[in-house]
């Protein structure tokens, strides 16, 4: 039976900011083709952006921009933060997708992104404390994997990854753990796709899981495939918060989706795809940012406790 309420309550979830779309090409100080995908975090009062630049090649690097209160004012480094080290086979073809998490007891920032192997796409990880300077830990989990973030605190003593490998063909989401960030195993699927749903081919994580008293917040994305062409639409999992493979709760529709003019046309139409998300502590609003059509940067808001009291109503289980 249909949920009207909490259909409603989805589809008037998230409000788009009306400078939409936040950052272009026109805003750059160099030549890119595209900018999308950007990981978040908020530091010493500031929006950090990490965000996926396409090169006139084709390939991608990333670069921060920052601003104060997370939708204007944007200031960009002159050039690339984060190039791939084309020495490197695991990223010959450039890096993607960040996402970003703050590790506690490192005392430093940790960045989960897609390096473009010669094997096909794979979760790699860097470290940072300042965003200017970087440590490359090489590559997590072999290829093809994507669409990958850290927990930013262990579980049993264990690190805790999202990712989604490709496994014969399917691509759902699954979890995994280390004592080290460097061997991995206990892998486990987490959410998968739903036959003849809106998440029906694809599912992805989306921006980095968030701690709330109920449990872990996860944003993904979720593709149908259709007559004229792929459709990536946002959809919730709520974690438990000290076993995070266990899916409490799961939206049976998606909560944000490709509506407006920059989410239907670009270089990739009908995307809206998240990687990224920033909580105010003060007001409880959670900007969400998100590629629109893989060219350009947008941000969408709601008041955390609003997601919760949704997402509490939504089914339980995967």
């Amino acid at each position: 039976m249909i949920n009207l309420e909490r259909q409603k309550k989805a589809h008037g979830l998230f409000k788009r900011y009306a400078g939409n779309p936040i950052l272009t090409t026109s805003n750059w100080p160099y030549a890119v083709n595209a900018v999308f995908n950007p990981a978040s975090v908020r530091i010493d009062d500031e929006t950090l952006l990490l965000i996926r630049c396409e090169d006139m090649r084709g390939f991608s690097h990333l670069t921060v921009a920052r601003s104060s209160d997370g939708l204007t004012n944007w200031k960009i480094d002159h050039s690339p933060t984060f190039e791939a080290d084309h020495d490197s086979r695991e990223e010959r073809w450039g890096v993607e997708d960040p996402r970003i998490i703050w590790l506690e007891e490192q005392k430093q920032y940790a960045i989960t992104y897609t390096s473009f192997s010669e094997g096909g796409p794979v979760v790699s990880l860097a470290i940072t404390k300042n965003f200017k300077t970087f440590a490359r830990l090489g590559a997590l989990l072999p290829p093809e994997d994507k669409d990958a973030c850290l927990f930013p605190r262990r579980f049993k003593g264990r690190f805790a990854l999202i990712h989604r490998p490709i496994v014969r063909g399917e691509a759902h989401m699954w979890i995994s753990f280390s004592p080290d960030l460097k061997h991995w195993g206990d892998h486990r699927a987490l959410v998968m796709t739903r036959s003849a749903y809106w998440d029906c081919h694809r599912v992805g994580l989306g921006c980095q899981p968030i701690e709330t008293e109920q449990g872990w917040l996860v944003f993904y994305h979720g593709v149908r495939m259709t007559t004229a062409g792929a459709i990536y639409r946002v959809g919730l999992v709520l974690l438990d918060l000290y076993e995070p493979w266990k899916v409490l709760r799961r939206s049976d529709e998606w909560i944000l989706g490709p509506q407006e003019m920059y989410e239907r046309v670009g270089d990739v139409g009908g995307v809206v795809f998240p990687t990224g998300a920033t909580v105010d502590k003060k007001t409880k609003e959670l900007h969400l940012y998100y590629g629109a059509a893989d060219c350009t940067v947008a941000v969408a808001s709601a008041k955390l406790d609003d997601i919760m009291d949704y997402v509490m109503t939504c089914p339980e289980g995967d």
